[in-house]
């Protein structure tokens, strides 16, 4: 009985020592990280994704560019072909500064087919309303003549005379009368598909 007394306590003993004692347990291994391959093929991917997100960044700016440039080369156009000309005193001749600008119009429309322009004749306020009516009809019909005489379809271009009716600048002197005088250019088919000149 006393061996018994002495043992339990001995045995609770060394338990408790033998629970208490001796090397934690060794922590767990850290996860394995990537391997190089692995890396550089991620590294190559997102590189592969920048490049072309920064081609296509390119492309697209290249293609606002190139409209842009479009654009305004059509606006540009447009304004050629209704760039008005303008006329002597009682003369229905087409003179040489109206003549450079009736060729800029024969290249764009030459360039654009589907465009057709009414002209319109006009005369300054001297005169009898008839005789500005037939002269202002003179001068657009020697603008249509200028024009199909380099190999443009007549049938593009109508011809209207307002005379004296619509003056462009008011007024009872040269200078007026001098800007009255004119033929001017309206588009009637075709104004989006108007092509620059090559």
């Amino acid at each position: 009985m006393i061996v018994r007394r002495f043992l339990v306590p001995l045995v609770a003993a060394i338990l408790v020592v033998g629970a208490c004692g001796g090397d934690p347990p060794p922590p767990p291994a850290p996860p394995p990280g990537p391997d190089m391959d692995s890396l550089r093929a991620y590294q190559d991917s997102v590189r592969r994704a920048e490049e072309a997100a920064r081609a296509e960044a390119a492309r697209l700016a290249a293609e606002r560019a190139a409209e842009a440039e479009r654009q305004r080369a059509a606006a540009a156009a447009r304004a050629t072909l209704e760039e008005m000309v303008f006329f002597d005193y009682d003369i229905s001749e087409v003179r040489d500064d109206a003549a450079t600008v009736l060729r800029a119009k024969v290249d764009i429309l030459r360039a654009s087919p589907q465009v057709r322009i009414r002209i319109e004749g006009h005369a300054d306020e001297r005169g009898a309303t008839e005789y500005n009516l037939a002269l202002g009809n003179r001068r657009a019909e020697a603008i249509r003549q200028f024009l199909t005489g380099f190999g443009l379809s007549e049938n593009r271009f109508e011809i209207v005379s307002f005379g004296e009716g619509r003056p462009l600048a008011q007024g009872s002197n040269e200078g007026s009368w001098a800007r009255n005088r004119r033929g001017q250019f309206v588009i009637t088919a075709g104004a989006n598909a108007i092509n620059p000149a090559e």
